[in-house]
């Protein structure tokens, strides 16, 4: 699909008698075949949500570095009208620097609620530099999954009192891996991420 950034492109995986639409990008540093969006692709559409996989169009022309972030919004923000034509209200989602994007334009589009997937709340060691604005400005119920081991910000960094609610993968980093040695395996984490976000979406329809 064409956005004033470039052509983007959005996969679509309908779901049964779906009730939502849940659109999610990708983060600066990989795409749609990261191992959270790939699971909730796979586990939400027989539960009831289309979920619709989208890619950035720095990410569809084969570059390796994301543009600045209000060029992300652009091309989200451009594609807004396709994820509204299933008719079904819109959760506006992504990982990482795809969180932030999501909670920046959430209220201007109208999403029904963000899904924030790694938010990074401040870069690698760098704590002062805090993007708890754009987490908090959403403006509509938003879910934030983080790893306990994630460099963007551990669960407890995040502030309190936010109009936010946070569930904790243990162990898991930026991407959601998890060692070797830890207490739960891979598929364990996962599952955690897969159905924290089912819970989250079943109290939206309520």
């Amino acid at each position: 699909m064409d956005t004033p950034a470039g052509p983007a492109r959005i996969t679509w995986h309908p779901g049964r008698k779906a009730r939502l639409v849940l659109a999610v990008s990708h983060g600066a540093g990989g795409g749609i075949e990261a191992r959270d969006l790939r699971a909730l692709a796979a586990t939400l559409p027989a539960r009831g949500v289309t979920v619709a996989l989208v890619e950035q169009p720095w990410r569809v022309a084969g570059k390796k570095v994301a543009p600045a972030p209000k060029t992300l919004d652009t091309g989200w923000r451009a594609l807004w009208p396709a994820l509204l034509e299933p008719g079904l209200p819109v959760i506006a989602g992504g990982r990482s620097a795809g969180a932030r994007v999501a909670c920046r334009t959430a209220k201007e589009l109208g999403a029904h609620a963000v899904l924030a997937l790694s938010f990074p709340l401040h870069p690698p060691g760098r704590p002062e530099k805090s993007r708890a604005d754009e987490l908090l400005g959403s403006g509509v119920p938003t879910l934030v999954v983080q790893g306990g081991n994630d460099p963007f910000g551990k669960p407890a960094e995040f502030p309190s009192g936010g109009a936010y609610e946070l569930v904790e993968v243990p162990y898991g980093d930026h991407g959601f891996a998890v060692p070797k040695r830890a207490e739960i395996g891979q598929e364990e984490a996962v599952a955690m991420i897969t159905g924290a976000v089912s819970t989250w979406m079943e109290g939206l329809l309520e």
